[in-house]
């Protein structure tokens, strides 16, 4: 970590601090690099350190991190977990350091409907305007949040303990997360591409929203590709926003192969011309989204050299994703650095909100 690192230390009493450090330590094996020690522990992320230290009946916290936005989602995760795990407990927790003395959430945005048209038959585009270099860098993904129609927007604040503090009753937001499609520095804008699934929640935002009306944007986080040679994106309607935008994006010497599973061919979007692509659109033609089992049998099929794997991107039904993850890494034994497959959405559940892509 850089001597330039932003740093926040909190001291939290528990009945018994061993036990929470061994249950923190447990969840976050799957999300970064857990080291224990005698006293305590070191998980290292992508996002930064946390250092967790056993001093008597209590257990000593300090997160450094290279910014505001991940300085908080670390202090945030900690203490959100530890309020999980105290069984019975009401725990006090305050952490002081940087980002203590603000209650802004350092990853929102505050923004406002300009635009909205419809890019295919169950595709909806929302344009958005505000501080969209925020979102350039950081992720593919963005949790929209849709405040009550016809009231003043209550938007989340960062509590002294680190969690989020969310508006509730009458102002109580909805949340969704989502792609955000193109990003326009210069002009503060950026797009949102929905799928639309009857009457869910995000597909009436899409469908109703009008100029002027707010939003609230938090992240961004999720999706991006690692460095490498050759790609297999697949994924269906709900994917297609990140894996469109991913094919603009990645160097135009890397080698890519597409798999975008859709209800026909009425519904395929322009994905960027560059050489070194394939794109293969497969078409339900009538079946329902998450039956037709399309996506899992093109990529069970696909073969690549051992000595010079890609790196795999997939997004879609929750069903299809344990398929095709089970398929990658055990009948594979694909990298797991070597892979991002995630379910962006459950056959019977109400819109995309799975947490894997944040």
């Amino acid at each position: 970590m850089p001597a330039e690192a932003l740093c926040a230390e909190a001291r939290v009493v528990l009945a018994n601090p061993k036990a929470m450090l061994e249950r923190i330590c447990d969840h976050f094996v799957e999300h970064g690099t857990v080291t224990k020690t005698e006293s305590g522990a070191r998980i290292d992320s992508p996002l930064g350190n946390a250092v967790l230290k056993i001093e008597g009946d209590a257990l000593n916290l300090r997160a450094e991190c290279p910014s505001e936005p991940a300085l908080f989602l670390v202090k945030s995760s900690l203490a959100e977990h530890i309020f999980m795990f105290a069984e019975g407990e009401t725990p006090s927790l305050v952490w002081a350091g940087n980002g203590a003395a603000s209650d802004e959430v350092p990853y929102f945005r505050a923004m406002q409907v300009i635009g909205k048209r419809q890019i295919s038959p169950n595709m909806r585009r929302v344009t958005l305007k505000g501080d969209a270099a925020h979102f350039a860098k950081g992720g593919l993904h963005a949790r929209v949040l849709i405040p009550p129609r016809g009231r003043v927007p209550v938007w989340p604040k960062a509590g002294p303990d680190g969690r989020v503090i969310w508006p509730k009753g009458e102002d109580e937001l909805t949340g969704r997360i989502y792609t955000i499609r193109k990003i326009r520095e210069a002009d503060g804008e950026v797009d949102v591409d929905v799928v639309l699934h009857g009457s869910s929640p995000g597909s009436v935002w899409a469908m109703t929203a009008e100029p002027g009306d707010p939003v609230g944007l938090m992240g961004p986080g999720g999706g991006e590709a690692v460095a490498a040679d050759s790609y297999v994106l697949a994924g269906d309607e709900t994917a297609l926003p990140a894996i469109a935008r991913l094919a603009e994006e990645l160097p135009l010497n890397s080698r890519i192969r597409i798999f975008l599973e859709i209800a026909g061919p009425e519904d395929e979007q322009q994905i960027a011309a560059r050489p070194g692509l394939d794109l293969v659109w497969l078409h339900r033609n009538g079946a329902e989204a998450g039956t037709s089992g399309l996506l899992e049998a093109a990529l069970l099929d696909l073969d690549w050299p051992e000595s010079d794997p890609p790196y795999v991107l997939v997004g879609c039904e929750h069903k299809a994703a344990r398929a095709i993850r089970r398929h990658v890494r055990k009948t594979r034994n694909h990298p797991k650095t070597r892979h991002l497959i995630a379910a962006y959405w459950r056959r019977g559940y109400q819109d995309a909100t799975d947490e894997d892509r944040h």
